[in-house]
């Protein structure tokens, strides 16, 4: 399947019954995860559930990969 085709299934996927997921916490505010068919991955800001962003398995695979080597730490 092409980059674009499965980002167009990724979007067509109805993911209103999606099990969101958030780090243990009090806060208001947090990131919010859903994990979907085909290893896809959803995410939102729980102040703003109707913005939800959805991500490939490779792409998840490589922001994990990429935040687990420091690719996205902040520079000092």
């Amino acid at each position: 399947m092409s980059a674009a085709a499965e980002k167009e299934w990724l979007y067509a996927l109805d993911i209103s019954d999606a099990t969101w997921q958030r780090a243990p916490g009090d806060s208001e505010e947090a990131v919010e995860i859903a994990f979907l068919e085909r290893g896809a991955v959803a995410m939102r800001n729980s102040t703003d559930p109707d913005v939800v962003l959805r991500y490939t398995e490779a792409e998840w695979r490589a922001f994990v990969l990429g935040a687990r080597d420091g690719e996205f730490d902040l520079q000092r």
